[in-house]
């Protein structure tokens, strides 16, 4: 009930404020910057997560492209994204989110990775700014903070569907998990694993930031003979990780979270040793319902081979580029609701939120967390992405068909 209690507190309080006046205020009515509204891009573009930061701002970029203004008591106001690069650092993240405000935007997409998310909640909120998360899943960026919203599942989801996966449907009874100390995702996600896996955990591993030498903690991992290794991490690791295993002779199942639909990865671990790979997701590309979008996003990065490249040299659609664009526009859609470019009248029209999106459905909880109830599972065969099927957290695993 947090949400709506604020949004009972903060109408209260716009009514005494405003009581005998017809007219909006500067902010209201955007003079501040003309017909122009600006929405902040808070994501990773360099550090060890900016491969899938790209693949956000790629989303966000290209819902701008189809939907570009929004029209406000039969003005129309164009929007201007405002991108801001948080390096995939907690300290960074703060100083990006200030410069986010300073510049005035009335709405903040991201971020990709937990950590600079929870890091920049607070500024975000005290400036009150509605910021709508893409990819962030740790249960933390939005809890005790009103003004934060989020269009993927959560990590205790993940993480539960993940151990089915791991446990139910493939029946492994024996896992070993790794992950990075001190990275909110990484340590969250295993944490919620390790709870959920139905089987014993035969080894625990941890490793630091930027370490690129694996070969210690698989050595240790190996010996406690696993039938699967769970290893949610960044982009940059997933690779070294993967190819570091196989080539210890590690043959056993390797899975892990949303981040690692990445063809980077795959590049740089090689085809072969990431056959079999296994991870969740939040889309599938060949789901009938997104194909006008895959059509025209795989259209957007044809078109410049910047775009391509970005992506990782290619045109595949990453789930995280489908939730940057729901993203982009569950945030517009709150604006045209609220008629107002008032960031609280923004916020509580984004409580209200209510439709279907390229990743399934746009209404928050009362933690402004999208509720979602199904992961799409992917393996890696033949050097690319392959949907097998859907997954739950009761267990139900529905294979494609």
């Amino acid at each position: 009930m947090k949400k709506l209690l604020s949004i009972v507190l903060s109408a209260a309080m716009l009514a005494a404020v405003c009581s005998g006046c017809g007219t909006k205020t500067n902010d209201e009515a955007g003079t501040d910057t003309g017909n122009t509204i600006k929405i902040g891009v808070f994501e990773p573009t360099t550090g060890e997560n900016g491969g899938g930061g790209v693949q956000e701002v790629l989303g966000i970029r290209y819902a701008k492209s189809l939907r570009d203004s929004v029209t406000i008591d039969g003005t129309e106001y164009k929007i201007e994204l405002v991108e801001v690069d948080n390096q995939s650092d907690k300290t960074a993240a703060v100083t990006a989110a200030q410069s986010l405000v300073s510049s005035g935007v009335k709405a903040v997409l991201g971020s990709y990775g937990s950590g600079v998310s929870i890091a920049a909640g607070s500024t975000f909120r005290d400036a009150q700014i509605p910021a709508v998360g893409v990819s962030c899943t740790n249960p933390q960026v939005t809890a005790g903070n009103d003004w934060y919203f989020r269009v993927c599942f959560l990590d205790p989801f993940q993480g539960t569907v993940m151990a089915n996966y791991a446990g139910v449907t493939s029946g492994f009874k024996k896992a070993a998990v790794i992950c990075q100390n001190g990275d909110d995702y990484s340590t969250g996600l295993a944490s919620y694993f390790k709870n959920a896996f139905k089987g014993d955990i035969v080894y625990e591993g941890t490793y630091n930031t930027n370490e690129s030498d694996f070969n210690a903690i698989l050595t240790a991992a190996k010996a406690a003979n696993p039938d699967v290794i769970f290893c949610p991490s960044s982009i940059a690791t997933a690779g070294l990780v993967i190819k570091q295993a196989r080539e210890l002779g590690i043959e056993c199942a390797i899975m892990a979270g949303d981040t690692w639909e990445n063809e980077t990865i795959i590049q740089n671990a090689g085809a072969d040793n990431c056959k079999g790979v296994t991870f969740s997701t939040f889309f599938d590309e060949n789901d009938p319902a997104a194909a006008e979008f895959v059509t025209g996003f795989k259209a957007y990065l044809n078109a410049d081979k910047q775009n391509l490249k970005l992506n990782g040299n290619s045109d595949g659609v990453a789930a995280v580029s489908a939730l940057g664009y729901d993203a982009y526009n569950v945030v517009l859609d709150a604006i045209e609701r609220a008629q107002s470019t008032d960031t609280t009248a923004i916020r509580d029209a984004l409580t209200q939120s209510d439709s279907v999106g390229i990743t399934g459905p746009l209404s928050f909880d009362e933690n402004g967390d999208a509720q979602k109830d199904m992961a799409y599972i992917k393996t890696i065969e033949d050097g690319k992405f392959k949907f097998i099927g859907t997954q739950k957290t009761d267990g139900a695993f529905t294979p494609v068909e």
